[in-house]
């Protein structure tokens, strides 16, 4: 259901009517095109003619999960770059979304700016999406910085496990996994977990 704007094209994939209406309009005034959909399914019998952009996909959704709608557009062919939309305290399923091909996580309730940056980071993969090889070695040579304990931190990071998880299986305080934590994205240089994990994924991390 293509709306106007200008600028690169978004599609919102959400069952929430009231989420796709405002989100579209934070997005058309900050110049983005705009498509919204009520499903994943709806968007799936249109997504081979969907005009080059990036998906805002709410992972929770009846009929097909976000999950699932990520699932089917890789086994399609469909590669156009995913942000995926979770409620508050689903890393877990961020996580699984991210190691799945999401280019990014956004929490709800998020904040405009977030959203913005999310997406801006999905465009730019758009653009450059034959350079995975090298992103690989980009992020194996970052993650060289960090140390043995750091890189298990990571790992579990990885995987979705909460710190007290993390602590129990390396035998360390929550509290200690929370310095590793925030050392580790400081030598990293991101300030998000979506970022950190976006490198432990191109390196092969937690896979």
């Amino acid at each position: 259901m293509p709306e106007t704007g200008t600028g690169h094209c978004v599609h919102i994939v959400d069952d929430d009517e009231g989420i796709r209406r405002s989100v579209a309009f934070m997005l058309k005034t900050s110049g983005y095109r705009v498509n919204s959909w009520p499903s994943g399914v709806a968007f799936l019998k249109e997504a081979k003619q969907a005009e080059p952009g990036c998906i805002l996909l709410d992972v929770r959704m009846p009929e097909m999960d976000g999950l699932e709608v990520q699932a089917e557009l890789v086994r399609r062919g469909i590669a156009l770059p995913v942000v995926i939309v979770t409620g508050h305290g689903d890393i877990a399923i961020a996580v699984r979304a991210m190691k799945a091909g999401a280019v990014d996580f956004i929490e709800k309730p998020f904040q405009k700016e977030a959203l913005l940056t999310a997406i801006e980071l999905a465009l730019e993969r758009l653009a450059s999406a034959g350079d995975r090889a090298e992103r690989a070695a980009e992020a194996r040579t970052i993650l060289g910085a960090l140390t043995a304990r750091e890189q298990q931190v990571l790992e579990g990071l990885a995987q979705g496990l909460p710190n007290k998880t993390i602590a129990f299986a390396l035998g360390i305080s929550p509290r200690t996994v929370e310095v590793h934590r925030a050392n580790l994205m400081t030598k990293l240089d991101v300030h998000s977990l979506s970022d950190a994990l976006r490198i432990a994924f191109a390196a092969g991390i937690g896979g």
